[in-house]
């Protein structure tokens, strides 16, 4: 069975979402890949680290540490890019302007 859904919301004016893909392409998304290459180097130094001291205890727990917040920086921007669809979803945005 099928049911008709009636949304009260209006539909985005054009110029909303003209805006917003122009903040998303110039701000968000250069922002989002900067952190995540943060991260990621953050996270290959570690790997680096870890490698190359592995005789030394206290660098390898270094090393450890950096591959573990690498990885959590990681995730977060991720999650970040996911929370930014679901927004768009939510309020019916188009989801293009965040890709």
């Amino acid at each position: 069975m099928y049911y008709n859904i009636a949304y009260a919301a209006p539909a985005i004016p054009v110029e909303v979402d003209d805006t917003l893909k122009k903040i998303n392409d110039i701000i968000l998304n250069p922002i989002i890949v900067l952190f995540f290459a943060i991260a990621l180097i953050v996270f290959m130094a570690g790997v680096l680290k870890y490698i190359k001291n592995a005789d030394n205890e206290e660098a390898r727990t270094e090393g450890g540490l950096h591959i573990v917040w690498g990885i959590v920086g990681m995730f977060i921007m991720i999650a970040v890019y996911g929370i930014l669809h679901l927004v768009a979803k939510t309020f019916g945005i188009d989801e293009s302007i965040i890709s």
